[in-house]
């Protein structure tokens, strides 16, 4: 993923107003990041922490959503899945909830995903972070079909936010 900066993350939410892409908190050290290492950018707000974001370059640009926490109980004793980058946690998974873009998220419509809590399925896939024994299935994929999943299935989950 290419470096991204303050400006560009604010102007690419779909699904939320600019009044409100301008007052959410944007992490502070960008320039720090391991950009190479991503395939999206993921943050929890720290004010707020049932909200988090995440901005990925889709369709030749960056296009971000913004999340909240489901509010459903603690899953720190259940083993959960990723649906993004397949990772297994113990209590490292949330059901993070997007509103719907335009009209329908104005009418309340959203949709969720079981996501990595710390919006690091990046470093997970490619082994840079570690999410515990059991946490990765062994499977015969390469490295680069991995990532290429794990960008479809959020390709596929930013599209349902997108849509009408």
């Amino acid at each position: 993923m290419k470096p991204l900066t303050e400006r560009e993350i604010r102007a690419a939410f779909v699904n939320c107003t600019k009044g409100e892409a301008k007052r959410l908190s944007v992490p502070r050290d960008l320039e720090e990041r391991p950009w190479d290492d991503l395939d999206f950018l993921g943050w929890r707000d720290p004010q707020a922490p049932d909200r988090a974001y995440l901005v990925a370059e889709l369709e030749g640009g960056p296009t971000a959503v913004a999340l909240r926490g489901s509010g459903a109980g603690s899953w720190q004793s259940r083993r959960s899945m990723c649906s993004l980058c397949l990772t297994i946690h113990s209590g490292g998974v949330s059901l993070l909830v997007a509103p719907r873009a335009g009209r329908a998220g104005q009418q309340g419509n959203s949709v969720g995903a079981y996501m990595c809590s710390d919006l690091a399925c990046s470093l997970y896939v490619r082994g840079k972070k570690d999410a515990g024994v059991g946490a990765r299935l062994h499977e015969t994929l390469s490295l680069e079909e991995k990532i290429a999943r794990t960008v479809a299935n959020l390709a596929a989950f930013v599209a349902r936010v997108r849509s009408a």
